[in-house]
């Protein structure tokens, strides 16, 4: 006879199974997202280009006292551990400093703390300003496996605080690392300041509110600089582009952080779409005295004047006086 054969209960095979299942995916997570298998390392070029023109945005557009520019941009690649800004969430302090006033140095520090204590930030990198509406800055940055996710900020100049950029963009998909991102920019509220125009006073938000994306019509206010009613959408007024760059033998230097203004002003090849503005008139005057001889009907008159002109083929402005008959009070 052969030797006997181990027999297992049906309860105990079963547990067996389970087992070997659960062992399977131990050290995954619940709801983890998938690593990045990529190559440890990638290098890539960051090109900011500013659209912020007055074919595209007319409105309340400022010309001088700042002119419309761009702030520097200062941004990390890091894990999904950190968040640099995150719309519908409450903006840092450093992060509040930078979109009311562009100081950087607060937000910085708490991006190197964060790498230091959490270490999930793996480098800071910066371009400089743009010192028009329209423009170019560029710069570089290294991103990790484990770092794969880049966040960056724009301050809109002049705002109360508004700004642009990305929140988390992979630069990684599965095994491999993008070779090309493009990514069309809106503005943003960053909940601190209550301010309506491009050259609103300081006016604090209390309490303070989350950041907010700003649309044709929100805020739903006719002194929005952004308020364009007839448009579904406002056309993009920035746009970021992330090439990867070729491996060289050498290690790589991250870029020195340059907060300065630079003369990186490279118009835009692509045309401006036009936005049309249509005019904005006052609300009518008090009317004023019924002038007249005796016994005759009269006339009497109310003004309004142009708050807004109209631009880029927006409906033109209505008559700005008006009459209507009377009965004099003190004819002659």
């Amino acid at each position: 006879m052969g030797a006997p054969h181990p027999v297992f209960p049906r309860g105990a095979a079963l547990w067996a199974f389970l087992l070997a299942s659960l062992g399977s995916v131990a050290g995954q997570p619940l709801g983890a997202e998938p690593m990045c298998t990529a190559q440890p390392l990638a290098r890539y070029s960051i090109t900011f280009t500013g659209k912020w023109s007055q074919a595209s945005f007319p409105k309340q557009y400022p010309l001088f006292r700042p002119p419309a520019q761009w702030s520097s941009l200062l941004g990390a690649a890091h894990s999904s551990d950190y968040s640099l800004w995150r719309k519908d969430q409450y903006v840092s302090n450093g992060l509040r400093e930078f979109a009311e006033r562009g100081e950087a140095w607060a937000l910085m520090r708490e991006m190197e703390a964060a790498g230091e204590r959490l270490q999930s930030v793996h480098g800071v990198f910066s371009a400089p300003a743009v010192p028009s509406g329209t423009g170019q800055t560029s710069s570089e940055l290294e991103a990790h496996s484990r770092h794969s996710l880049v966040s960056f900020v724009v301050r809109i100049v002049p705002s109360p605080d508004w700004f642009v950029g990305v929140d988390s963009l992979d630069l990684c998909d599965g095994g491999s690392w993008r070779e090309q991102v493009a990514v069309d920019l809106h503005p943003y509220d960053a909940g601190t300041d209550s301010g309506f125009t491009f050259s609103s006073p300081n006016f604090a938000t209390v309490p303070q509110d989350t950041v907010t994306e700003i649309t044709a019509s929100s805020p739903s206010h006719p002194a929005n600089s952004f308020y364009y009613p007839r448009l579904k959408a406002l056309p993009p007024i920035a746009k970021v582009t992330l090439v990867r760059l070729r491996q060289s033998p050498r290690a790589f230097v991250p870029p020195a952080l340059d907060l300065g203004v630079g003369g990186n002003e490279i118009v835009d090849s692509l045309p401006d779409p036009e936005t049309p503005l249509d005019c904005e008139v006052s609300l009518w005057s008090s009317w004023g005295l019924c002038a007249g001889p005796c016994g005759r009907p009269g006339a009497k008159s109310r003004t309004r004047y142009v708050r807004v002109r109209p631009a880029n083929h927006g409906a033109p402005c209505p008559p700005l006086e008006e009459e209507a008959p009377c009965d004099p009070d003190n004819c002659v």
